[in-house]
């Protein structure tokens, strides 16, 4: 039975349409990634560059984490833009940074300790939202496009 106290947050549109857009650029760039490594791994094949199953692996969970941590963080700041106090709205948006930084720090545990995963190939992905963010902003710059609005 549901309680009629619990509100559900319907996700608004700019929330889908930014997290599409980062997770659009965060595969392109987890392609051109595994891309770099087999490229480095013909060029030089007796190097430390190794291309096999854990690159791919690395650079697709590297990626998840990655787009999944951006869209907890959208999904925090929508959630606090409607607290009015501003205390509270301090609080929710520490415990999500908080929250986040975790799910990423256990990430990278676990791509430098668990064999299947390449760590480079799993964790230059965490870093790769943040560059589609700033050349998403430079077009926009450029062509004069506006972010997509909040319902």
């Amino acid at each position: 039975m549901k309680n009629k106290n619990t509100k559900t947050m319907k996700l608004q549109e700019a929330v889908k349409k930014e997290t599409l857009a980062v997770a659009v650029g965060t595969g392109i760039g987890c392609l051109a990634l595994i891309l770099l490594f087999f490229v480095f791994y013909k060029i030089f094949p007796e190097s430390a560059v190794k291309f096999d199953y854990r690159v791919v692996l690395g650079a697709l969970c590297g990626g998840a984490v990655a787009v999944a941590n951006f869209f907890f963080m959208a999904l925090t700041v929508q959630s606090v833009v409607n607290v009015e106090n501003r205390d509270d709205a301090m609080r929710m948006m520490q415990v999500s940074y908080r929250n986040r930084m975790l799910m990423r720090g256990v990430w990278i545990v676990i791509a430098i300790f668990v064999p299947v995963f390449n760590y480079a190939a799993g964790i230059i992905p965490l870093f790769i939202p943040s560059l589609v963010i700033k050349i998403r902003g430079i077009r926009m710059g450029i062509t004069g496009k506006k972010p997509p609005e909040a319902d």
